[in-house]
């Protein structure tokens, strides 16, 4: 039997950008954004992550707040990430124009906590009939003791309301290629040939 060694990352943060993501050779998954909260709650910083929906009790918790993320409503979760990556963009417009960016990929294998404007909608702590957590999530990501802080609009690498970066290089030796090639498909994004890199269309047009 094969041994891993897991790397885990847990916090608190909004969910954006919910949405399922249709490969054309692949089968089809869920994805979001995750703004995480990090900092003191009197000057709260955030961090973004491009995460695809992993773990099976988030594949059936997530979709269920497509809605209310579309709403603009504050969705607040209790997460762990696994699997964390940089992957690398370059900015288009802006200050930062031409230079590059890096954005953070990952796994959401769970979700400990889940509320809206404020109020707590899922627990695990009310799910689990022993009110313990599941088998192998022994994190405190989920606790709701934490503060929650006024919500806030992560910082953009771009002027783009969703936070999305203007253009995205893909690597055909990625193992993911053809999963992320869909991704940015189903976000809007089109394949610049002779750059050779994604363009969001208002990117392509500017």
């Amino acid at each position: 039997m094969s041994e891993y060694f897991d790397l885990h990352t847990q916090g608190i943060g909004y969910l954006n950008r919910v949405r399922e993501v249709r490969p054309k050779n692949g089968s089809p998954f869920w994805a979001c954004d995750i703004a995480a909260l990090h900092g003191s709650k009197d000057n709260v910083n955030h961090t973004r992550f491009d995460c695809r929906v992993s773990g099976a009790q988030a594949i059936e918790l997530v979709p269920q707040y497509q809605n209310a993320v579309a709403q603009d409503r504050k969705v607040l979760i209790g997460f762990r990430l696994g699997d964390l990556y940089p992957d690398t963009f370059t900015y288009s417009k802006g200050e930062r124009a031409g230079e590059t960016g890096i954005s953070l990929k990952a796994r959401l294998l769970y979700l400990g906590f889940i509320k809206i404007d404020g109020e707590t909608v899922y627990s695990t702590e009310t799910e689990s009939d022993d009110g313990e957590e599941p088998e192998s999530q022994n994190s405190d990501a989920g606790s709701e003791t934490a503060p929650e802080p006024e919500a806030a609009t992560p910082e953009s690498p771009e002027s783009d309301p969703d936070g999305m970066p203007a253009e995205v290089a893909l690597s055909k030796d990625d193992p993911d290629f053809q999963e992320r090639k869909a991704a940015l498909k189903e976000a809007g994004y089109r394949f610049d040939g002779q750059d050779k890199v994604w363009r969001l269309p208002a990117a392509t047009a500017a």
